[in-house]
């Protein structure tokens, strides 16, 4: 870039930035700039001072245009995304016309693919974003935090400040009343202390709850005040697998739906709602996997590593347990569930390579974003392998979450039609 003058690098970071659809403050937060970084922005888009080579480099090779960036057609509805991850359930909701207002997530990584995605970096801490700073909207998406309940965690529940994150839910839910909700979580919240846990949340939502939390639940006074609003939602929840949907993973999820009963009341909501049904097409692992003969050998894991898991197995199988790596191969129906820790070793889904003499190999990030039922069209690169495992194993299953989406917007519908025949 030598050949530029600064003023030309200037102009070049500003098109780069305007067409992502950045802000100075937004695109330096992206780059991961420090507090001043505005202001470095500013500096080098009016040709004040340059990026070094490397950074230049790494703005220009950056994605143009966010592929799933909303545009100006008027939306059926909005929507809220907290904890938004990577964007997994904002996708289907968008799909069917909606207009994400607002989203929120505190992982820096996991917004870096937000934003390069959607072309908006999602607002920070739900914590510490008060409900006045939240827009109005009809439907509040929320994939709250779950290794409090997780199987892989401690499984502390409330008592873990992740667990806590429920009642950010609730306070915006009291504040903000939208006519329906959808939350995720993994399905160990349904047994999580012999079903008491999902029982408090269920009963909290529909506003029949007595009890008080207890104070050494750590959440703020304004979210504790919330608790004394009875929110009165029709709510009913199921543990759906992604494989009965679709997708080539045996991942289970509990998901939430709830909706305002003021907000609907030319309709009856036991009979307006449908879970999906499983489907009765098996699924085959091999149509989101790569050839092996085409992939980097940086996803094959080494002699060391794999003579670990094959010893560790045996010591397990020895005790009596089923612990240990999994291998599989294309004609598998359906591979483990991905999880956050899946970058470490690899060893709850390796492909087995036998057909080109190689050791196995873990799943590539392209091939993660399909097990989770991404369009091809979702960047992936805009992070590290590792950030990107972690995203996708703490992500949602799409197509699992377009089928809740199109039964939720149809209630909408069924309103609207009962509405507008009454009138």
């Amino acid at each position: 870039m030598s050949d530029y003058s600064s003023k030309e690098i200037g102009s070049l970071i500003k098109k780069k930035r305007k067409n992502m659809g950045f802000t100075q403050k937004e695109f330096s937060e992206f780059l991961g700039l420090n507090g001043t970084g505005e202001r470095t922005v500013r500096g080098w888009e009016n040709g004040e001072h340059n990026p070094s080579k490397k950074r230049l480099s790494d703005i220009l090779s950056l994605q143009g245009k966010a592929p799933y960036k909303k545009n100006a057609t008027p939306s059926t509805f909005d929507f809220i995304d907290l904890f938004a991850g990577i964007g997994g359930i904002r996708l289907p909701f968008q799909e069917l016309g909606g207009r994400c207002v607002f989203s929120s997530e505190w992982d820096k990584f996991a917004k870096k693919t937000y934003a390069s995605n959607f072309g908006e970096l999602p607002h920070g801490d739900i914590t510490q974003i008060q409900n006045s700073e939240i827009p109005s909207h009809d439907i509040l998406l929320a994939g709250f935090p779950c290794q409090a309940f997780s199987q892989a965690g401690l499984k502390q529940g409330f008592q873990d400040t992740r667990g806590t994150m429920f009642f950010e839910i609730q306070r915006i839910l009291a504040a903000k009343r939208p006519k329906a909700f959808l939350l995720e979580n993994v399905k160990q919240l349904k047994g999580h202390d012999k079903g008491r846990t999902l029982k408090t949340i269920l009963d909290i939502l529909k506003g029949t709850h007595s009890q008080d939390i207890p104070d050494n639940i750590e959440i703020s006074g304004e979210t504790r005040k919330s608790l004394g609003e009875k929110l009165d939602y029709w709510v009913d929840f199921r543990v759906l697998r992604a494989c009965e949907h679709g997708v080539p993973q045996n991942r289970e999820r509990i998901y939430i739906v709830g909706f305002d009963k003021k907000a609907f009341p030319d309709i009856n909501l036991d009979e307006a709602f449908f879970w999906p049904h499983p489907e009765k097409k098996s699924t085959r692992l091999g149509d989101i996997l790569e050839d092996n003969k085409t992939l980097n050998p940086k996803y094959t894991i080494s002699d060391k590593l794999w003579s670990g898991h094959r010893r560790r197995k045996i010591e397990h199988r020895e005790k009596g347990n089923g612990f240990g790596y999994s291998l599989f191969t294309p004609e598998s129906p359906y591979s483990n569930t991905i999880s956050a820790r899946y970058y470490k070793d690899g060893s709850e889904v390796l492909i087995d390579q036998s057909d080109i003499g190689k050791n196995p190999r873990k799943l590539t990030p392209r091939e993660c974003a399909r097990l989770q039922g991404f369009p091809e069209k979702f960047i992936v690169e805009s992070v590290s392998d590792v950030q990107a495992y972690k995203q996708f194993g703490n992500s949602v299953t799409v197509p699992v979450i377009r089928k809740i989406a199109t039964a939720i917007t149809t209630v909408f519908d069924m309103q609207n039609t009962a509405r507008t025949k009454v009138a």
